[in-house]
């Protein structure tokens, strides 16, 4: 019996691009959103995983995303001043977020989301256990699925804003930063949670993997022997870290899965930072100028049979 799992990558304002590219998919292919058994999404993307599994239609959250994002991704005078820019303090302040995220998800918890089960990665500062064990920052992977590990009763509110709390343009969120920090796209971290015998207990060949991306920024670098520092390296080294990992997880899932799995990630016609909320009707516009037809036909036959 097929297993299936939707990935959706992280990307900040760009999630307004996957939010159109999902309500078009589910114009085309009706229903298959409801097929889902697994709904994986990092940052912006964990949002909208956690947004589909509850129940929101994609256009209430294009709706959000076009509407809410100037005033998440915004500053006054007064921030300016406090952080001397953006020397000493996150580029923007969370309130904005936090009041679109618990407007739209409540006191609920990721148990309220079953019979769907959710995966959202995030990156925890401090795990503050007590000795002899080490105090550690490391990954966390939020989920619903039953068992002593689950994360069932966090609010789903608290786990969106973990997720999404991106360093250097937010504030850290209950002691956690951004998943796009260990798996921006989410895929791999899925079809593990997936075959874990604990969580999962699903078979490899039963697997079905669905990965949609935000948009690939069309940036290279030219030159065979760059003899390149600090002061050239720092500005492009996080986003170049970022999408090469997004590529090693598609990578790996397109090597263990074959055709049953398929990504849609379009490289966007020029690049768009994800707070970049002057491009909001142009990312609409792109979305919609996609040719989704082999990724349609994906769906047909491998979510739908």
């Amino acid at each position: 019996m097929a297993y299936r799992i939707l990935a959706l990558d992280g990307g900040g304002i760009r999630g307004l691009y996957t939010a159109v590219l999902l309500s078009r998919l589910s114009e085309e292919i009706p229903g298959f959103l409801d097929r889902v058994d697994l709904l994986a999404g990092t940052s912006t993307g964990g949002i909208l995983a956690l947004g589909l599994a509850k129940g929101m239609p994609c256009q209430a959250m294009i709706n959000l995303y076009r509407d809410k994002g100037r005033e998440i991704f915004s500053r006054t005078v007064w921030h300016e001043i406090r952080d001397l820019g953006e020397l000493i303090g996150a580029k923007y302040d969370n309130r904005e977020l936090v009041q679109t995220v618990q407007a739209a998800f409540g006191d609920a918890t990721l148990n309220d989301l079953l019979p769907r089960h959710v995966l959202i990665p995030a990156f925890d500062l401090d795990n503050q256990v007590a000795p002899p064990a080490p105090r550690i920052w490391k990954p966390k992977f939020f989920h619903n699925f039953e068992g002593p590990q689950s994360d069932g009763a966090q609010k789903i509110a608290d786990v969106a804003l973990r997720t999404s709390a991106a360093p250097t343009y937010l504030p850290v969120y209950q002691g956690y930063v951004d998943g796009g920090v260990v798996a921006n796209n989410p895929s791999m971290a899925a079809l593990a949670q997936a075959l874990d015998p604990p969580t999962g207990n699903q078979r490899l060949e039963n697997l079905r993997l669905f990965s949609l991306g935000t948009g690939l920024t069309p940036e290279f670098i030219s030159g065979d022997t760059l003899d390149w520092g600090l002061a050239q390296w720092a500005p492009i080294l996080a986003d170049m870290m970022l999408e090469g990992g997004m590529g090693v997880a598609d990578y790996e899932c397109a090597r263990l899965l074959g055709k049953h799995y398929f990504r849609l990630a379009p490289v966007l016609p020029k690049p768009v930072p994800l707070d970049c909320i002057e491009k909001i009707p142009d990312l609409i516009a792109d979305a919609n100028r996609v040719d989704i037809a082999a990724a349609a036909t994906w769906l047909e036959t491998n979510f739908m049979v």
